[in-house]
């Protein structure tokens, strides 16, 4: 009790000091800055200048920042105030008037500090410093402020921030953040092409059905004025583009998301040919990895960066350079591939999964796993190790390892389809001993019914007989930043 009258004593020393401070030329600023933040909109108009930037860390950042805010704001607003009921601080005696309007809700902890502490915790993930520093001195200031317009104790803001900060790092089991997603490690090996700067030799494969596909053709023409550009049309034959292109080049360049970089490993694994990953897709995973982010960053590459040797896996004699999947999981990626040039890749996976597992119609499969009868919802098979636990694998610190990464969710009564809806969105949900998790050189699953649909990479495809996984061990030729 001597304790908490002594903590109650300070907050009520240090309010009075920091409330009644005059801060010359800034005491206007400070209530309007206050005021700004109210119900976030000070930090949702910056996640609009963030997410319009064009550049994809500050898109990630406005996600992330306005996650962490929906999870922290709750968290103070029904619950921490609820428990705590504490009155708000009284201005009397102080030399400069309240300009800020007194809110009604109970003080403790502060609503405001929360939301931007979990702002900038969770722009700070994701956004360079010369962004996150100023992001976290306005969250700084928008904490003084409640103070020192007198709506709250130095404690309340101190509680809050805690919440917040709190909650921005909690984002990251929900959603990884972007350094999970790779610049994983692989083998560097010697030159086996000069690689000429104007781009003499390179075939540019460039897949029309992405978003970004015109401008990276432009900014391709611009910076290899020598290179070959070949631009596939939506619903043309892309396979039999890259392997055209294949046969000719020098270097193969495969501008696209991850299908079109799965057909050109397809074609250049185990030959001499590098393979330039030009990512003009949201989903662009293997170039995430290899730790490029965008059209200039593969041309920088090109012209400075290593040539490494990584693996590739394969399924049914198919190629894939990041998981194939069985069982629920074609079903919603063929799904969210019908929807999602229309309305967004992670829309178009919640509909999917709730058209799937929602209406009941999904069931788990029975298949053979390495001669096991198994009955499963899902099995997820990795090229090279994934770090991250739970049914979705995200993360790779290695491109070289020479091992599979196998996922097995069983069915079981005790395992219903929300848990099985969660562990497909939200990728790292640890779950029950029904979920199983191994590494092997190789992995053959078989169908009593003799036929089995996978997706490789994003893409579905069907198989008859017993399917083998197998690996080709740093047999593909890439491309990635120095260093």
């Amino acid at each position: 009790m001597r304790m908490r009258s002594w903590l109650s004593g300070l907050d009520r020393r240090l309010f009075a000091r920091v409330a009644g401070a005059r801060l010359h030329g800034l005491e206007r600023a400070v209530p309007v800055l206050s005021r700004a933040a109210d119900n976030s909109l000070l930090w949702a108009g910056l996640a609009g200048a963030l997410a319009v930037s064009g550049r994809r860390p500050l898109r990630r950042a406005a996600t992330r920042g306005l996650l962490a805010i929906s999870l922290a704001s709750p968290l103070v607003n029904l619950v921490g105030k609820q428990a705590f009921g504490r009155n708000r601080p009284s201005v009397d005696g102080l030399p400069l008037p309240r300009l800020v309007r007194m809110p009604v809700s109970a003080s403790f902890p502060s609503g405001h500090s929360a939301s931007a502490a979990a702002f900038a915790t969770a722009v700070a993930l994701e956004a360079p410093r010369v962004v996150a520093a100023p992001v976290a001195l306005l969250a700084a200031a928008v904490c003084f402020s409640r103070v020192h317009t007198g709506v709250h104790y130095p404690g309340d803001v101190l509680a809050g921030a805690g919440i917040g900060l709190a909650a921005g790092l909690i984002t990251r089991r929900i959603w990884p953040d972007a350094a999970e997603a790779g610049h994983a490690r692989a083998a560097l090996t010697a030159p086996s092409v000069r690689l000429d700067p104007e781009g003499e030799g390179v075939v540019a494969v460039v897949d029309g059905s992405t978003g970004d596909a015109t401008a990276a053709t432009g900014t391709l023409r611009a910076a290899l004025p020598n290179a070959e550009i070949v631009e596939v049309e939506p619903g043309a034959d892309l396979a039999a583009a890259v392997r055209r292109a294949a046969s000719r080049a020098k270097v193969l360049a495969a501008a696209g998301g991850d299908a079109v970089v799965n057909l050109a490993a397809q074609e250049t694994a185990g030959g001499a040919t590098p393979l330039l990953v030009v990512p003009t897709d949201a989903n662009a995973r293997f170039a995430r990895t290899l730790g490029v982010e965008s059209v200039e960053e593969a041309v920088d590459a090109y012209r400075r960066g290593d040539l490494v040797a990584v693996d590739v896996a394969e399924a049914a004699g198919r190629t894939f350079v990041n998981t194939a999947s069985l069982g629920v999981y074609p079903a919603v990626v063929e799904r969210r591939e019908r929807r999602q040039g229309r309305i967004g890749k992670w829309p178009a996976l919640l509909w999917a999964m709730a058209e799937v597992l929602g209406s009941g119609g999904a069931q788990p499969v029975e298949l053979v796993v390495d001669g096991v009868p198994r009955r499963v919802w899902m099995v997820v098979v990795g090229n090279c190790r994934y770090e991250a636990r739970g049914a979705a694998p995200t993360r790779r610190q290695r491109l070289e390892d020479g091992l599979l990464d196998i996922r097995v969710l069983a069915a079981a009564d005790r395992l219903p389809r929300l848990r099985v809806f969660l562990s497909l969105f939200a990728g790292r949900v640890k779950l029950s001993r029904h979920y199983q998790q191994w590494q092997a050189d190789t992995l053959r699953i078989s169908s009593p019914s003799g036929r089995l649909t996978l997706a490789r990479d994003g893409e579905t495809f069907g198989a008859y007989g017993e399917v083998e996984f197998t690996k080709r061990p740093r047999s593909l030729l890439v491309i990635r930043p120095g260093g």
